[in-house]
């Protein structure tokens, strides 16, 4: 029987503080916001790595071993031949997509986890025997949930109730994959749907085939906010990337948030002209800061 992916996700996860920035807040009010839209990595939850996919060289190795042993798969050679294979895959990919005209194309991780174990049955480095989809799956989770320790930021769950109590439209724009839904039922006991997120206004770069800093996914997300009569005006992006998510949704029209809560993952990006110029709404360093710069501005 297969463990499903939050329980893997929960299995390994420990607690994790964020690292404080001493970034400076900017907390304005923000009147007529009807939605709000949140990054996930290094936002919502503290990334041990800083984001999605990264994570030490040195670490990848091991976890790597770890998580073939742990669906059954136990290397009897290297596997750093097969995993430095799976990052040069990944940038033929990438490269693949930006050939077919998609500026930050995103990959299809079953795609490069299912070339990576027929690297390694070919080398005679893993037993032979079959897998299926949900091997792969479970590789994946197994491996991220490694590399890429995780935690619910504090305040988090305040946060999204004081918002969906308040009857504001909440979503999610990310860079990820299948397993990122995972880390709501896995580190919070609620699907993201449960949490408040419309299951409209969760948009995902693996689901679309590419991915931050382009304009597609923002886009996206407003077109989808304006079959609700809502405005990029009045909606607000908070993210922990000036590149990723403020610069794009910026462009698109919408209001932003810097979240500057955690010197792991914030990113600046002062030496990247993609960003001069762009200055975010508001810059937070407590999520519940957000609720107070947005909700009951008539009270």
């Amino acid at each position: 029987m297969h463990e499903p992916p939050s329980d893997v996700i929960r299995r390994l996860s420990r607690p994790l503080e964020p690292i404080a920035t001493g970034c400076p807040e900017r907390l304005d009010k923000l009147p007529g916001i009807r939605a709000v839209l949140f990054d996930v990595y290094g936002t919502l939850f503290i990334s041990g790595s800083g984001e999605v996919g990264t994570a030490r060289q040195s670490a990848r190795g091991d976890a790597f071993a770890a998580a073939l042993a742990a669906v059954g798969l136990a290397p009897t050679a290297s596997v750093e031949p097969a995993l430095q294979y799976s990052f040069d895959l990944i940038e033929e990919r990438h490269a693949a997509g930006r050939n077919r005209g998609i500026e930050y194309p995103e990959i299809d991780i079953f795609e490069i986890w299912d070339a990576v174990l027929q690297r390694l049955r070919r080398d005679g480095a893993i037993p032979q025997d079959s897998y299926d989809r949900e091997d792969l799956k479970r590789l994946a989770v197994e491996y991220e949930a490694r590399t890429n320790p995780v935690w619910p930021m504090p305040g988090l769950a305040d946060c999204l109730k004081g918002m969906a109590d308040a009857g504001l439209a909440m979503g999610i724009i990310s860079n990820a994959q299948f397993f990122t839904r995972e880390l709501f039922p896995a580190l919070l006991g609620r699907s993201t749907d449960d949490c408040g997120f419309a299951p409209d206004l969760q948009v995902y770069s693996y689901e679309q085939g590419h991915s931050k800093p382009g304009e597609g996914i923002y886009r996206l997300a407003a077109e989808r906010l304006a079959a609700r009569q809502i405005e990029p005006s009045q909606a607000l992006c908070v993210g922990n990337d000036m590149l990723n998510d403020i610069a794009p949704a910026h462009r698109v029209g919408f209001r932003t948030a810097l979240f500057a809560g955690d010197s792991r993952s914030l990113r600046l990006r002062a030496d990247d002209r993609r960003v001069g110029g762009i200055r975010p709404d508001l810059v937070v360093t407590r999520l519940l800061d957000l609720n107070g710069c947005i909700l009951d501005l008539d009270a």
